[in-house]
């Protein structure tokens, strides 16, 4: 049985051509983009580089080091802190000893070379004490799983043939990289270390060298594992896999809403043929109790995960259902919670989510959950790192993890602690998700953008393909494609609308808030309207909204979090217009779908509102078809002069824009309104004959 395809060294000739730091940079993508070698932030590279000092005009040994925060995947030069190397070794001099390691860390900033602002990391002196140019430190899960075995060191000397250096578990820092520097002096055949329980280091005179002796180290782990690994790593397969969507939405709604109940959380789910292996099998509770190990893993999936029982049997019972989620979460923060005292110090960052990262379900997979899909994301491929290192070690010995001690000590270690509070404050709509209809016209991107901005994932829904993939795109490559997502949907179609809010479920885990904006303007004198133009707009502007508010309002009931449903109605649910009678009936309908909503919602905090925009022209769908000519018609005026006539009706004399309209829109949507419901806000730069009152 195979345990990993083996990694290619995808060095080319013509890379040798380009500048030191060019291949520094290359060098680390072509790392960082494969996440056998090395998990999403995680690892680091450098390349000493001669270069002229900027005041001297003298030649200098600098350091380019990955810094704090990036990602070798997709790092570029902003990414490297830069340091003198005179000065980083002088640091040595003025070096008190291990028990002031992160002390250390504030005289990085005095090393700096050319004033450049990325942070150094904690991981400087590992690469500015090893005596090569370049070097190359890496999370492979086939050498960790070695390194966490048994019995791994010997199992090293007999891969390697003793040409790889050990050092036990140490926090990284000052004195790890001291030690790495005497030992690669001390046996000056290796050409790697292996630190226990946590990665590789390798090195080399050139980029291709460095990386290319990355790449065979990695690679001859990975024959070994393919060549000696034993058939079921986890013991044979207990459960199977089960597929039963209706009852995946229902359970990832139950747990997401259980785990927002403080902080509003987005799912990643995870069924991949690794992670069933895992979940489904005879050792799971065994292996998995045992902890992860790399460093990096405390931070993004805490030590342990939540493993759930078999759940398929309840599949008819929700409420047993819920009970048995509630007390496994119960369990697990009161456990965590035990864990953080009994290990805290006066000098411990206080208590943080007490609540999983990762939740294992056995015939179903992985959920993992975090304040945003991105963290969500990535907590989930770090654990299937660590499902891959547990299934290497016990598949050739036995896995180990760290003291329960020591993974506290990185989890709560006070510089991670730092860095967290360096990090923006948490955006309004963080852990929100929203759904929202007819995104592709001005109103529906609008809204998008400005949720977007603020932090919320966001399902786009439109019928119209083309507009919908351009406007999915645009948002894409602003704010990355994990947070938006586009569905084409048709709002009269019962079997799209479920389908739609069923994606949402899986992709983000729920629905916290939907804009109810999809529609279309059609006029006709009374007299000459056709039964099929209104049966079009009570199709389209009332029964739309009430199939996906109704299927959303079933979401929220399940999630039990409440939520936020905003319709976009208009000025003509309030005031009819001439020639319009059809289109005003439609509108005035919403209000009291979204009346009715407010009442039976708020036993289950879930809120109902509507927002009436008047004549908004620009950039919009409805107003560049025949509407815009029935309108000018209508008020016989002509139709290069609509918006002017508008402009002028209202009693502010402005124009309404799209921008303006979505911030209504986010009103209802932030916790600034969480105690409004059943609410009409009018968004018409004041119309006399729409006041509610």
């Amino acid at each position: 049985m195979r345990y990993q395809k083996p990694i290619k060294n995808n060095w080319l000739p013509n890379y040798n051509k380009i500048s030191k730091l060019e291949q520094l940079i290359l060098r680390s993508n072509l790392l960082g983009k494969d996440l056998k070698i090395t998990n999403f932030g995680g690892g680091n590279t450098s390349s000493k580089i001669i270069l002229k000092d900027p005041i001297d005009k003298k030649n200098k040994e600098i350091l380019f080091v990955k810094g704090s925060g990036g990602d070798l995947g997709s790092i570029k030069k902003d990414g490297f802190a830069s340091l003198y190397m005179e000065k980083l070794i002088h640091l040595k001099k003025i070096y008190k000893g291990f028990n002031f390691e992160d002390e250390m860390v504030g005289y990085y900033p005095m090393c700096t070379f050319n004033n450049n602002p990325r942070a150094a990391s904690i991981d400087t002196p590992l690469h500015a004490y090893v005596p090569f140019p370049e070097v190359d430190h890496t999370h492979p899960d086939s050498v960790i799983a070695l390194a966490t075995m048994k019995n791994g060191r010997d199992i090293l000397k007999k891969v390697y043939q003793n040409k790889i250096g050990w050092l036990n578990w140490q926090r990284p820092g000052f004195d790890l990289g001291l030690k790495m520097e005497k030992l690669i002096k001390k046996k000056n055949n290796i050409n790697g270390i292996v630190l226990g329980h946590h990665g590789l280091f390798t090195w080399g005179f050139t980029s291709a060298e460095c990386y290319k002796n990355s790449i065979d180290i990695i690679k001859k782990a990975q024959v070994y594992l393919n060549s000696s690994i034993k058939k079921y790593s986890f013991g044979k397969p207990t459960y199977q896999k089960k597929s039963s969507p209706e009852f995946e939405r229902k359970l990832i709604s139950i747990i997401r809403g259980n785990l927002s109940i403080e902080n509003s959380k987005i799912l990643h789910l995870n069924k991949s043929t690794t992670t069933l292996e895992f979940v489904n099998s005879q050792n799971l509770n065994k292996v998995a109790s045992i902890g992860t190990s790399c460093p990096d893993h405390f931070l993004r999936t805490k030590r342990l995960p939540l493993i759930l029982p078999s759940l398929s049997n309840l599949l008819k019972n929700e409420k047993k259902l819920n009970d048995v989620i509630v007390n496994h979460l119960s369990k697990y923060k009161a456990a965590y919670t035990k864990y953080y005292k009994r290990n805290k110090n006066k000098n411990s960052p206080n208590l943080r989510d007490p609540y999983p990262v990762i939740i294992l379900i056995p015939e179903y997979g992985m959920m993992s959950f975090a304040k945003n899909k991105s963290t969500a994301r990535i907590a989930s491929e770090f654990f299937v790192n660590a499902i891959n290192v547990m299934k290497g070690a016990e598949g050739i010995s036995k896995y180990t993890g760290l003291t329960e001690k020591e993974a506290f000590r990185i989890e709560y270690w006070e510089l991670e602690e730092a860095k967290l509070k360096r990090m923006p404050p948490e955006k309004e709509l963080a852990g929100k998700v929203a759904l929202i209809t007819g995104a592709a016209g001005g109103i529906g991107s609008a809204t998008a953008l400005k949720f977007l901005q603020e932090g919320c994932c966001v399902v786009l829904t439109d019928i119209d393909k083309k507009s919908l993939q351009q406007t999915h795109a645009k948002f894409a490559a602003r704010f990355g494609e994990d947070v938006v997502t586009s569905i084409k949907m048709d709002v009269t179609n019962e079997n799209d609308v479920k389908h739609a809010v069923n994606q949402s479920i899986e992709l983000f885990g729920g629905i916290d808030v939907l804009v109810a904006n999809a529609g279309f303007a059609s006029a006709a004198l009374f007299e000459n309207t056709s039964s099929k133009l209104w049966d079009k707009n009570m199709e389209v502007l009332s029964k739309g909204c009430f199939l996906i508010s109704r299927e959303v309002y079933q979401t929220m009931m399940n999630q039990n979090k409440g939520g936020s449903i905003i319709f976009i109605s208009s000025k003509n649910s309030l005031n009819a217009s001439k020639g319009a009678s059809a289109y005003s009936v439609a509108k005035s309908s919403l209000l009291h779908l979204s009346r009715s909503i407010a009442l039976e919602g708020a036993s289950f905090k879930i809120r109902s509102n509507v927002v009436n925009p008047d004549a908004v022209i620009q950039n919009s769908k409805i107003w560049s078809g025949d509407w815009k000519k029935q309108r000018a018609d209508g008020n016989k005026i002509p139709i290069t002069k609509i918006e002017e006539f508008y402009k002028n009706r209202s009693l502010l004399k402005v124009s309404i824009l799209p921008e303006d309209i979505a911030e209504g829109v986010y009103f209802f949507a932030s916790s600034k309104s969480i105690k409004s419901t059943g609410n009409i806000l009018n968004v018409d730069g004041g119309n006399i004959t729409s006041f509610t009152r």
